[in-house]
């Protein structure tokens, strides 16, 4: 039986929940959720397990721990240039400062409090496309909410492109900021030095400006024939 932490040895430990938090959040980024036990965070953040259960219960309340304190800000942030955003009078202006709002806090929440940076968006991309089930309902739980008021907002600007079609393109821009964020050296070396991968604002503007295009292309029922080739399977 995992001996609990009594509470004078919390006492004597202020900053384990933080490491146990640290330690997790590398784990799961490295590993993916289901491959690391409690005794693998445990082990990694110089804790006993029972401290992990004594402050987090169990691995599934660690990771919802890891998204709140990280997605907590960056939601709200989103939300408030959101708002300011849907004021914006000019329907251009108006989904270029959309996109923006939801672009901009994943670049400037870096920090380990405050939402984004690299190892937790790493970490939201393997929880992404490991499908675990506890991991799909946290991911659902911490960002749908935002994500259908940003679409929501996108189709209010361009009435005429399927709700559909915006979803497909907001799913688009994930994917992209998803990578941007983990492997900003790659476009340093594809560009062979003449950008720099790892500029925040460059980037910002980069996507900002890809994603409006994206969204303001034909809808898919729209779009010219000569354009719409007919997909011709291979033969073997």
């Amino acid at each position: 039986m995992v001996r609990k932490p009594t509470s004078k040895e919390a006492a004597r430990k202020p900053n384990m929940r933080e490491a146990i938090l640290a330690a997790a959040e590398e784990l799961f980024a490295t590993n993916g959720f289901n491959a690391v036990s409690v005794r693998d965070i445990a082990q990694a953040a110089g804790a006993n397990p029972g401290s992990v259960t004594y402050h987090f219960k169990t691995k599934d309340g660690l990771l919802l721990e890891i998204y709140r304190r990280h997605c907590g800000p960056m939601n709200l942030r989103r939300s408030e240039l959101l708002a300011a955003a849907k004021r914006v009078r000019d329907l251009q202006d108006r989904l270029e400062a959309i996109v923006r709002a939801y672009v901009v806090p994943a670049f400037t929440s870096g920090s380990d409090l405050a939402g984004g940076g690299a190892r937790f968006t790493r970490l939201r991309a393997v929880m992404s496309a490991e499908g675990n089930e506890v991991a799909r309902k946290i991911i659902a739980q911490t960002f749908d909410d935002t994500s259908h008021a940003f679409i929501d907002a996108v189709h209010e600007s361009l009435p005429h492109i399927p709700r559909t079609d915006i979803v497909w393109r907001s799913h688009f821009l994930l994917g992209a900021l998803y990578y941007s964020l983990v492997t900003p050296e790659r476009v340093s070396r594809l560009s062979r030095g003449e950008a720099d991968g790892s500029d925040a604002a460059a980037a910002i503007e980069q996507l900002v400006q890809a994603t409006v295009a994206a969204f303001q292309a034909p809808a898919l029922d729209q779009a010219a024939p000569a354009r719409r080739r007919p997909i011709v399977a291979s033969k073997t």
